[in-house]
């Protein structure tokens, strides 16, 4: 590991951001995500003004969230056993090679020629193998982060990681909405894969992260290693069933092309709007909290923090106003930046070097794949029960969810991190 800054305070709001290997990390990020919530957006919106059906939006979602939840613990065992850069540079090439197929099917030149029948199912195939990427994708990223920096910075280069995540998700939904509005899917899709071309430069940048893991028992004996790891830890348990649940229930972003197209009727550049403010309010939390920690009492700011989510859904599914909306957004956003800080940096001192991989496969079938089951949920509620309908419901739901977690893990409220991250402390609820 680079020693250019083994003399840095703890205390540096900065820290992480003065290892190189970090920079080229959260650069590579930073670019993979614009392009890949630019795409969801257009995707998104694209798919229900050519179908018109909120169970075709939520369809979007299932495609991606199947093979990223069932070839998860695999891309864990490979992440954990193969050299790092490689691998991102061949999941990247695959996301890529996608783009460029969804990019051709929906040019101006070419889909008036083709069948909605043909379209369709074409997008779908590519999200499909976008899911694919994904179960490799997570746990890569996530080795490579602990490793391009020390220990003792974890909370500090977690903080910085997600705001370059969630910025992205801000410029990335807006230009998305605001690019397609004014000059078309096409040039939208030109952007997306520029960015995609971008990310793959950077992974270039970054050194090679040999394996630390090297099997010696067949792959079921390895995988089961990861599995067993994080049912033995109640706070693991216990922090991916809470974001699960809440998440699943709380999808309210996979109906956003219908709120913008047909209840607050503010269009494609609208939706853009409403998919960045949820990702301004997280990032300007994020950079509060690089300097005012929520680690102080984790889980209990934990707990808060959902709370807030489930209440800022029910405000959202209640609002008819764009502003009032965006407001609940905004704050459904901050709210939940907190709970990812707080996630990830438990998730990250609890777990062994040589298990990184599986424990983050783990993770991505808890809680990496949620957003897309739950705009499946979203889409199937919506369609039974009506969308507004379907927003309270989830909304409500979180707060259930919350409060039956709050009842079981009082024990773990009133612990400072350290406690937290004490083995015994664990195991013990």
């Amino acid at each position: 590991m680079s020693k250019e800054a083994d003399s840095q305070p703890k205390t540096d709001s900065f820290a992480a951001l003065r290892y190189k290997d970090f920079r080229s990390y959260i650069g590579m990020r930073f670019f993979f995500t614009f392009a890949y919530q630019m795409q969801a957006v257009i995707i998104g919106f694209y798919i229900y003004q050519i179908t018109k059906s909120v169970f075709a939006l939520g369809l979007v979602g299932l495609c991606e969230a199947i093979p990223a939840i069932g070839i998860a613990l695999y891309g864990g065992y490979v992440a954990d056993k193969s050299e790092k850069r490689k691998m991102l540079l061949v999941i990247s090439m695959l996301v890529l090679f996608a783009s460029l197929v969804m990019f051709t099917v929906t040019l101006n030149s070419v889909a008036p020629y083709m069948h909605i029948g043909w379209i369709v199912p074409i997008i779908y195939f590519m999200i499909f193998l976008n899911g694919l990427a994904r179960a490799f994708y997570g746990p890569a990223t996530f080795t490579i982060y602990a490793n391009s920096i020390p220990r003792e910075i974890y909370p500090n280069g977690s903080t910085w990681s997600s705001s370059s995540w969630q910025i992205a998700s801000i410029l990335g939904p807006a230009a998305g909405g605001l690019i397609y509005g004014f000059y078309g899917i096409t040039a939208a899709f030109e952007v997306i894969l520029l960015f995609l071309v971008l990310s793959i430069v950077l992974i270039y940048r970054l050194r090679p992260y040999p394996p630390v893991f090297i099997p010696k028992e067949n792959i079921w004996r390895s995988l089961s290693e990861g599995i067993d790891f994080v049912f033995k830890s109640k706070i693991l348990i216990w922090a991916m069933s809470l974001d699960l649940f809440s998440v699943f229930f709380g999808g309210a972003v996979a109906l956003l092309p219908v709120f913008a197209n047909d209840i607050l009727k503010v269009g494609s550049q609208g939706l853009g709007i409403m998919r960045a403010i949820s990702s301004l309010g997280a990032v300007l939390t994020m950079l509060a909290m690089t300097r005012f920690s929520p680690m102080g009492k984790p889980w209990r700011n934990l707990l808060i923090a959902v709370t807030g989510f489930g209440l800022s859904i029910i405000g959202f599914g209640f609002s008819r106003v764009f502003y009032l909306s965006l407001f609940f957004l905004f704050t459904e956003g901050a709210f939940d930046s907190i709970s990812v800080i707080i996630r990830g940096t438990i998730m990250q001192l609890l777990t062994p070097d040589n298990m990184r991989g599986r424990v983050s496969a783990v993770n991505s079938m808890f809680i990496g794949s949620s957003n897309e089951i739950g705009a499946f949920e979203s889409g199937t509620a919506a369609k039974l029960f009506g969308t507004i309908s379907s927003v309270i419901f989830g909304g409500s739901m979180t707060l259930i969810i919350v409060t039956i977690t709050y009842l079981k893990t009082k024990k773990l409220i009133p612990m400072s991190l350290n406690e937290i991250q004490t083995p015994q402390k664990g195991l013990e609820l």
